[in-house]
């Protein structure tokens, strides 16, 4: 080892860097990172310096560049777990003490946990398990201190002669240092965490992609006077108010995203619970904003948000990354900085001082909705404007909200007045016992040319409908669309029923006018921007049931006001999973029947009669500040597991028998579009007779007819063998 131009960062499969390369970077990157985010530059700049360092260390350059032992002394020799961020803390002498802080935070605390890290690979985890760790990684330190020293003069530092015995003393002092952290989170490890992870996705490119970082998007799009139209009532209402919070309740198509963009002053990510809305949103505000802000970071970041944006590779490595104008994701995204899982540090850097869209929180389940409450009381601490936006919200949840963010006097609270919501009245509501009872009315409506939306509250309906309506139907437009095909054939079949299935109710095909059948499930329930006719649909809770109609005579317009569409409901009965009975009930009796108008001014007393309390499912054991007591130590985390268990979530990959060879050799992006998550308890009786696979998720091979696949999705049947 003669240079640094020999020892590398990142491996040939990840570019061949060199450690003096990617240090370079990171220094690039954490200059910027520490400005933005209000760190000491300077202390950050040291922590940046030697955070890799110990990649210099022979034990971590010969598995990098693939160098087996030539002996069986070689192989015993280097025999133990090295952690490279122990290895850099031997460069700590070359700063004043006073530094040394903030810099093993960001050094020691960079890729895992001090303690109890998967593995148990942390600094506390191996110098209680290894009475030798400090001696291994310090092994062979007279070369490799060398290195380090070059590189660190190469920032203009002066470096010292570093005596093995100070070195180990330095580990040391960062061992104690480390056990006496008390309860709370480090900023200087979030803060490189996220440098870290910037400059590793754009290596050379670096420079450059810092560029767009943290810059304040310009909403002057939502300003324009063209966009002020009494068929958008919140256009008309002032946005400029000095309550730091926003609650805005009104139904679809009344502006409100306009409105809450408007209320936003400064970098901002905006959150919706379903992919396709979150997908749909993300379009709409490039379309919006990108031509008066060409340059302008708009990002996506959902569970599969990588396939929505597969041409762009850029995109991609941006998604999970800080310094965005506007980010459109999930909660659950934004979920580590109250469960405390891997990077939450860096999330909350990020998030720190934003405006924060929650869009439709009320549409969750008991345990995500306490998530996202619990994230609403974090991101005040972060010191974010949070704005809220709602067609239906219980009146215990809107109280509970108005309570967390301050009271009224912090909250600006924004209603359609009973006069224009009438203008807003939009469906007719008609009550059926069974499904069965509504055919003869589909087939009346088909004759009529219209377009259909079918909304049943399982795949399982879903598909036996879509096979009923393909017989009694044969020559009629149709497309079936629920959660259980390939990541990627969903992507491209919300894509598909947004340009092909969509419209102000007159499609044309060619020869001339013709209607069209979508059988969905409620994966086109939020903030979807498409308009049929009519609708079947399962009864479903009320709130959920309003946002399915909302995809009903959608397109507002002068001609399309006082007009009104045909909503069918079914009954409840029998297994009504995955939903409770009497939230079903409740929500049906609720509803006008025999063609009665579904007044919109009621149903703030229709939701409120519903939901008299609000059941969210106690998490407080999973979350890391409750009550205001932090209980995770600083430099930990927790495995990403605990989100998982804290919401209930027993979801499982499957991939296709079709797929399994593909999926064997595919990478991780490949991989991920074969994928197809499915609940456990739906898959449980089926996977101990499945092959399951040694790579990516461990998705489980199910046997499925590939034809039958490309028409109805993923059909969960005995098959006549199993693998």
């Amino acid at each position: 080892m003669n240079s640094s131009d020999s020892v590398l960062a990142k491996s040939a499969n990840y570019g061949n860097i060199t450690l003096l390369e990617h240090t370079q970077q990171v220094v690039s990157v954490i200059k910027v990172f520490a400005k933005a985010f209000n760190l000491n530059e300077e202390t950050a700049i040291k922590g940046a310096i030697i955070h890799d360092l110990g990649k210099a260390h022979p034990h971590f350059q010969n598995k990098i560049k693939g160098i087996n032992a030539k002996s069986l002394f070689e192989k015993n020799k280097y025999d133990y777990t090295h952690r490279h961020e122990i290895s850099s803390l031997a460069f700590l002498p070359i700063f004043d003490k006073g530094d040394w802080d903030p810099i093993i935070d960001m050094v020691i605390g960079h890729h895992k946990s001090i303690k109890k890290d998967k593995g148990e690979k942390g600094i506390l985890d191996l110098i209680e398990n290894d009475r030798y760790m400090i001696e291994h990684h310090l092994e062979g330190i007279e070369e490799w201190l060398i290195i380090g020293n070059s590189i660190i003069s190469a920032f203009g530092y002066d470096v010292k002669e570093i005596s093995k015995d100070n070195a180990a003393k330095a580990i040391n002092y960062a061992a104690e240092y480390c056990k006496k952290k008390k309860s709370g989170w480090s900023k200087w490890r979030g803060l490189l965490m996220a440098a870290d992870h910037f400059a590793s996705s754009f290596m050379e490119q670096t420079d450059i992609k810092l560029q767009p970082l943290f810059k304040i998007p310009k909403l002057d799009f939502y300003f324009d006077g063209e966009r002020i139209s009494d068929l958008y009532p919140l256009s008309n209402k002032e946005t400029s108010n000095s309550k730091k919070h926003t609650i805005v309740v009104a139904p679809t198509g009344a502006g409100k995203t306009d409105f809450l963009m408007k209320r936003c002053t400064g970098r901002i990510f905006y959150t919706l619970p379903f992919q396709a809305s979150i997908n749909a949103m993300w379009e709409r505000i490039g379309n919006d904003l990108k031509q008066t802000n060409p340059n302008l970071d708009i990002r996506l970041q959902h569970a599969t948000s990588r396939i929505v944006v597969k041409n762009n590779k850029d995109e991609q490595l941006l998604q999970g990354l800080v310094g965005s104008s506007i980010k459109v994701v999930t909660p659950h995204q934004m979920a580590g900085i109250i469960f405390g899982t891997p990077g939450f540090e860096s999330v909350m850097l990020d998030l720190k001082g934003c405006d924060i869209i929650l869009d439709e929180i009320h549409t969750y389940s008991d345990y995500s909705r306490a998530m996202v409450i619990e994230i609403v009381k974090a991101l005040l601490k972060l010191d974010c404007q949070i704005h809220i936006g709602t067609a239906t919200m219980p009146q215990v949840l809107y109280d509970e909200l108005i309570s967390i963010m301050g009271g009224r006097e912090d909250v600006y609270e924004v209603k359609l007045d009973s006069e224009v919501l009438i203008t807003f009245n939009r469906h007719i509501i008609y009550k059926h016992n069974s499904f069965e009872e509504t055919l003869p009315i589909i087939k009346e409506a088909i004759n009529k040319q219209e377009k259909i939306l079918v909304i049943f509250n399982t795949v399982k309906k879903a598909q036996q409908a879509f096979k009923e309506f393909e017989m009694e139907f044969p020559g009629i437009d149709k497309m079936l669309i629920h959660s259980r095909y390939r990541r990627g054939d969903r992507v491209l079949l919300e894509s598909k029923l947004k340009k092909e299935f969509n419209g102000d109710g007159s499609r044309e095909f060619g020869d001339g006018l013709k209607p069209c059948l979508v059988v969905s499930t409620q994966v086109v329930e939020v903030s979807l921007d498409i308009s049929f006719d009519r609708m079947i649909t399962e009864c479903a809770p009320i709130d959920s049931l309003i946002q399915r109609f909302g995809r009903i005579n959608r397109k507002r317009n002068h001609d399309t006001i006082g007009k009104y569409k045909p909503v069918h409901v079914i009954k409840p009965n029998g297994n009504v999973l995955p939903y409770k009975k009497d939230i079903l009930e409740k929500s049906f009796n609720q509803l006008p029947n025999d063609g009665q108008l579904l007044e919109e001014n009621t149903l703030q007393e229709k939701i409120n009669k519903v939901y008299p309390i609000i059941d969210t499912k106690e998490i407080d054991i999973h979350i890391i500040d409750s009550g205001g007591v932090f209980k995770l130590k600083e430099l930990t985390n927790n495995k990403k597991s605990v989100l998982v268990e804290a919401l209930d979530i027993e979801s499982v990959s499957c991939i296709l028998e079709t797929d399994r060879e593909e999926c064997l050799t595919a990478n991780w992006e490949e991989r991920i579009q074969l994928e197809i998550p499915i609940n456990f308890k739906t898959i449980a009786r089926y996977i101990k007779q499945c092959e399951q696979l040694e790579v990516g998720s461990y998705p489980f091979v199910i046997p499925c007819n590939i034809n039958n696949y490309q028409k109805y999705g993923l059909e969960l049947t005995e098959p006549d063998n199993f693998l």
